[in-house]
């Protein structure tokens, strides 16, 4: 069985280096905020920070898979935002990027690979500045075309109840199951569900 490494970079050396659109969750959230320092946690095909980016964030962008980091640093050279991504190679079982964030986003942080992901998300909560923000959203369905099925995900307020957090110095903004309508890679639509927990650093 190949490794976790190994695997991502056979996922991503067989999708073209070109950015996906940013997850639906993402826009929603840091839309409607002011734009500072940002975390992109497993940042795939880059989407997200590609669009943190064009939106004035200054992004920190880490995935497993260093094909998916040198994709999506020749993606932010074209796209005129090199100055303000910076992608990284980090396998998150073992190393966390240094800094301090005004907002970490973790979408789908799902892998067949063993990954405690609670050290990971608590790690995340720690390293934002006051007022900071922490977006974990999970997979609550699968469309019919997802490859990893994953539908069997814990529900936010489980999330946040592992991640344990410190009431006075971290709020939960958000914890809910939502739906949406996505998109598939054919043009095809269904109706799916998103884990969404949000919490704020208040000091």
């Amino acid at each position: 069985m190949s490794t976790a490494t190994e695997f991502w970079d056979g996922v991503h050396a067989n999708r073209p280096p070109s950015a996906p659109a940013p997850n639906a969750r993402l826009t929603e959230v840091a839309g409607a905020l002011v734009p500072g320092d940002a975390l992109d946690l497993g940042c795939g095909g880059g989407g997200d920070a590609l669009w943190l980016a064009g939106k004035g964030w200054r992004v920190r962008a880490t995935d497993i898979s260093a094909t998916a980091v040198e994709h999506l640093t020749a993606l932010a050279r074209e796209r005129g935002v090199a100055d303000r991504v910076v992608a990284e190679r980090h396998d998150l079982a073992g190393s966390f990027p240094t800094g301090r964030f005004d907002l970490v986003c973790a979408h789908y942080l799902h892998t067949p690979f063993d990954l405690d992901r609670a050290p990971v998300l608590r790690a995340a909560a720690r390293a934002l500045r006051p007022g900071g923000r922490l977006l974990v959203v999970d997979h609550g369905s699968a469309a019919p075309w997802s490859w990893g099925r994953d539908d069997d995900n814990p529900p936010p307020h489980e999330v946040a109840e592992e991640l344990a957090l410190d009431a006075a110095r971290w709020a939960v903004e958000r914890c809910e199951s939502p739906t949406r309508v996505a998109t598939g890679p054919g043009g095809q639509r269904a109706e799916v569900v998103d884990h969404v927990l949000l919490i704020r650093r208040t000091r």
